[in-house]
């Protein structure tokens, strides 16, 4: 029998379980990030920007249409982390725009929502490219529109769909030579498939664990913080996760068995099979009983065992450290809030920083926030907004200093309306340094903006790290802990040596027209070990000053500058 329509509960299913998969896959999509670094981040951004609406979808009692979409892309746009975070909340926004007035969703009306989708992540990117994200998504909505003329069965429609989306994904590397010469496929892109798949699984009827938004809650309950394990007794104490690896046809009958069997000694139990391959989740008292019983059916693989109740112990102590952290916001909310009644200065800053050093050097500048994060882990739309209201100030700059914040910093701006905000689209730190250093509190607003953009204009950056894999990239072989010197543009050097790479880098940074060599060194570099090194530096380029500082950032051996 066909199915013609989704209704609301129906949506918010699918859009969780979306959710829930590309947070159970952000690993595997962390490591088709193209720069083998040990911060590849669009896994992570992409679960965190939707799983902060799927908190929103959560908190709803049998919302209509109008309020889940509202959920939808208000939590996503404020919780939008990294550019594939913010194109991802881009493209839930215009989904949910085209179908909040709906009280059932058709064929025709998903691809006008797909489409929409596909106009609105364009039009927040300034420079659109092609073999990313946006190329999937709009695979999406050109195959939606092409089958909304054929059928109006969901059930004929969206296998269709996410057939399209997976073969456009599949030619991405044929559109961007860096993913071809890696040997990926778009990460961004990968991400937007996983969440259709999940959302496709729950249309299906299939069962999905939804413990990574709300662990212990099942598909069909409202998920609330008191179904997400809150209860000190937990009946089963160990989460069984494992696959089989069927060695004869695993029948209905089986499954049904199977399930029957599980329900005897568990609960929370997910048993989806497809072809030879059968997932099993379990909580249950006895992990060996369920394991005897699957290996009948098959080879287990992916074996993965969980103490609950220590886990829980282990959150309760989370939770008192939250609620300690909460107390110390409120002090500091307060002192905040007594700030704000002094007189609005002018003009503020907010600078994105890690690391001890980084962060004072920012302060003694004149930053009147810091918003810690980088490339270790990107602030979200929701902590710019916040930095935004603690700054006493009628226009404020931010620098976002990482080519990957710099559209959350703008999607903040555009939801501001009490103060003037300026995104200095500084895409390291050193930028960032060079470009509050060309402020001048007696200019205007326009004046500092075109003096601070100029300023980072003159500064050529790198940074050195090591890699996390064996790859191939910017012409050159690299492997696994390998030492990366990364300049703007792309890897400028590889080296066992993090010293020789970082010689090698500055080598290529360097000309006849340099000045300064600014260096800042990392957590994991030792004061004596820099300030052998930088002596170094001094006596490489004797023509050149060179500033040294103790930057204290992590996974970064050096980030330096040369102006």
């Amino acid at each position: 029998m066909a199915t013609k329509t989704i209704n609301v509960d129906m949506l918010a299913k699918m859009f969780l379980a979306g959710a829930q998969n590309i947070e159970a896959k952000k690993e595997y999509i962390n490591e088709l990030n193209v720069f083998p670094v040990p911060d590849g981040d669009t896994g992570t951004n992409m679960s965190l920007t939707i799983m902060a609406a799927a908190k929103e979808v959560t908190a709803l009692e049998k919302p209509d249409m109008k309020e889940l979409a509202k959920a939808v892309s208000s939590g996503s746009l404020r919780g939008a982390r990294g550019n594939s975070g913010v194109i991802l909340s881009q493209l839930l926004r215009g989904f949910t725009k085209s179908i909040r007035e709906e009280k059932q969703i058709d064929v025709r009306g998903l691809a006008a929502a797909c489409a929409r989708a596909r106009d609105t992540a364009y039009k927040a990117v300034m420079k659109p490219k092609e073999g990313t994200i946006l190329t999937v998504a709009s695979g999406i909505a050109d195959k939606a529109a092409e089958m909304a003329e054929e059928t109006d069965d969901l059930e004929v429609f969206l296998p269709e769909v996410i057939r399209h989306a997976e073969e456009v994904l599949e030619k991405t590397p044929d559109m961007l030579p860096v993913l071809k010469e890696a040997g990926v496929v778009d990460s961004g892109g990968q991400g937007l498939v996983e969440v259709i798949r999940g959302a496709y699984d729950a249309f299906l009827g299939k069962e999905v664990d939804y413990s990574a938004i709300a662990p212990g809650a099942g598909a069909g309950v409202k998920i609330t913080a008191s179904d997400a394990g809150e209860a000190a007794d937990i009946k089963f104490g160990y989460c069984t996760e494992f696959i089989i690896l069927t060695e004869k046809e695993f029948t209905d009958e089986n499954e049904q068995d199977f399930k029957g069997y599980l329900s005897s000694i568990g609960d929370s139990i997910v048993c989806v099979a497809d072809e030879d391959v059968v997932k099993v989740h379990v909580h249950t008292n006895d992990p060996g009983l369920a394991i005897q019983r699957a290996l009948t059916y098959g080879q287990l693989s992916r074996m993965k065992i969980d103490n609950m109740r220590e886990e829980h112990q282990e959150k309760l102590i989370r939770d008192a450290e939250k609620i300690a952290a909460q107390e110390a916001a409120k002090k500091e909310s307060e002192s905040q809030a007594k700030k704000s009644d002094e007189p609005r200065k002018p003009m503020g800053f907010i600078a994105v920083s890690i690391g001890e050093g980084m962060n004072e050097i920012f302060k003694e500048l004149g930053v009147d926030h810091i918003i810690e994060g980088g490339q270790t882990m990107n602030p979200s739309t929701e902590d710019m907004l916040n930095a935004i209201d603690q700054v006493n100030a009628d226009c404020v700059f931010i620098l976002p200093n990482n080519k990957n914040i710099v559209l959350a910093a703008n999607q903040a701006k555009a939801l501001v309306e009490d103060k003037e905000i300026v995104v200095i689209p500084a895409k390291t730190v050193p930028q960032g340094i060079t470009a509050i250093i060309n402020f001048v509190p007696e200019a205007g607003v326009k004046e500092n903006e075109e003096a601070m953009l100029e300023g980072i204009k003159n500064v050529k950056s790198g940074q050195v790290t090591y890699a996390v894999r064996d790859t191939h990239i910017d012409d050159k072989e690299i492997h696994e802990g390998d030492i990366m010197g990364i300049g703007d543009a792309g890897i400028l050097a590889v080296g066992r040596s993090v010293e020789e790479t970082t010689k090698e880098l500055l080598a290529q940074l360097v000309d006849e027209d340099s000045e300064l060599i600014s260096l800042y060194y990392g957590e994991e570099v030792k004061e004596e070990d820099a300030e052998r090194f930088i002596a170094q530096i001094e006596e490489i380029y004797p023509d050149l000053d060179v500033d040294a500082h103790f930057g204290g950032q992590p996974i970064y051996y050096y980030v330096l500058a040369v102006e």
